[in-house]
């Protein structure tokens, strides 16, 4: 293996981290601004009204992005480990 096979894991890897995050992490962006709006328009400054939203609908989204999740990261897993196979 030598530093461009490297560099391309490494990067692939990065990849699929962000394919992973992207979409739950753009889910609570947008949950957190529609409760900021909220809060502005009413002016109802509650700490708690955040929180509990934003993780409720997290959970929600990870369960419901977990198949693709496990897809992406299974099929990472198997070209690397095929990458691996091959250096023997």
């Amino acid at each position: 293996m030598n530093e461009l096979e490297a560099i391309e894991i490494g990067r692939q890897a990065i990849t699929v981290v962000l394919t992973m995050a992207v979409p739950v992490m753009g889910i609570a962006l947008l949950v957190g601004l529609i409760i900021a709006l909220f809060q502005a328009l009413t002016q109802l400054q509650e700490m708690t009204l955040v929180f509990v939203p934003k993780i409720i609908v997290v959970f929600a989204a990870l369960a419901f992005l977990l198949p693709f999740m496990l897809t992406t990261i299974s099929e990472f897993m198997i070209g690397l480990s095929d990458k691996i196979i091959g250096l023997g």
